[in-house]
């Protein structure tokens, strides 16, 4: 098992929409059969207006399709790239983190 966790270093003042972003994506991704993303904001972190998102997978073969061919219909990827639509203005910077579960 892999924790995947998408770390979004947020500018000012952008955090609230950052979070309805990843929450609204997590509910499409769990109607297509994606894992659950928990969503996460700094209350004491290495940088404010920091937003973490992270989610399980069995495997990272199981990510990388993922990543590379979403689950859901035409209609259902269209959804997502409505909802992260403008997401770059709202972050400054960004990493991927992935942890083996032991």
């Amino acid at each position: 098992m892999f924790l995947i966790r998408e770390i979004m270093y947020c500018k000012p003042g952008q955090v609230r929409p950052m979070v309805e972003k990843f929450t609204a994506m997590s509910k499409l991704g769990e109607k297509v059969g994606m894992p659950r993303m928990r969503v996460m904001t700094d209350f004491c972190a290495e940088q404010y207006w920091t937003v973490v998102a992270e989610m399980e997978v069995t495997d990272l073969g199981t990510f990388e399709k993922m990543m590379s061919s979403p689950p859901g219909s035409e209609q259902d990827m269209k959804k997502f790239e409505e909802i992260m639509k403008g997401y770059h203005d709202l972050v400054d910077h960004g990493r991927r983190e992935i942890h083996k579960i032991e």
